[in-house]
């Protein structure tokens, strides 16, 4: 399999750990898709990463199809319940955090992308994007409370997720300080970051 993909996309990441902790065997393509001669299209129309190429070249797309289909390549780390209320709670910890993320990249693009002047700019469109950053932070913190993990005593794509979603915070958005506010939250970044899967896709500022 190939992954298409850049090192510091969160939804990359994701798929990254997921294969990380599945121990599946891939090749990772580094691939920047706001660069003029991109090459994504030929994988996926939408012109998006990550972009699982698999070996008969058909391509899977996005990053929670990706993650659904990896965990049904090996009994080894389990990571979404296969049925039940169990599966929703999963597979809802991972909207959310893919919510969070959606948010804190539309900000960033409305704050940094060159195809804009500041003129042009919306610091309202911006205000939202961290207004619902926050409000997931929140909702996080409740949902987490004094669990182990956040779907319980088991590691899962919960946590895989949420671990990206606030990964990529750190990365991008150092002036919120969800640390100070969230030691929950807190605690379980940092419990995730002692894994080998989060340890080997650590992003880089770039």
């Amino acid at each position: 399999m190939k992954l298409i993909g850049s090192n510091t996309s969160p939804y990359v990441r994701k798929v990254r750990i997921v294969m990380s902790e599945k121990k599946l065997d891939y090749q990772h393509v580094l691939e920047d898709v706001w660069a003029p001669g991109t090459s994504i299209g030929a994988s996926n129309p939408l012109g998006k990463v990550p972009c699982l190429v698999m070996e008969g070249g058909e391509s899977v797309f996005d990053s929670r199809v990706i993650v659904e289909y990896l965990d049904t390549l090996s009994p080894v780390g389990k990571l979404i319940p296969s049925q039940g209320r169990e599966r929703a709670e999963v597979k809802t910890w991972e909207a959310l955090a893919d919510g969070l993320m959606d948010a804190a990249l539309l900000a960033r693009l409305e704050s940094t992308w060159s195809g804009r002047t500041d003129a042009q700019r919306s610091q309202p469109w911006i205000d939202r994007q961290l207004g619902k950053i926050h409000a997931s932070l929140k909702s996080m913190s409740t949902g987490l409370a004094d669990k182990s993990f956040c779907s319980g005593i088991h590691f899962s794509l919960s946590d895989v997720a949420v671990g990206c979603a606030l990964g990529y915070l750190d990365l991008r958005f150092s002036d919120i300080a969800w640390r100070d506010s969230y030691a929950n939250l807190a605690r379980l970044q940092d419990k995730l970051a002692l894994r080998p899967s989060f340890m080997e896709t650590a992003p880089n500022p770039g």
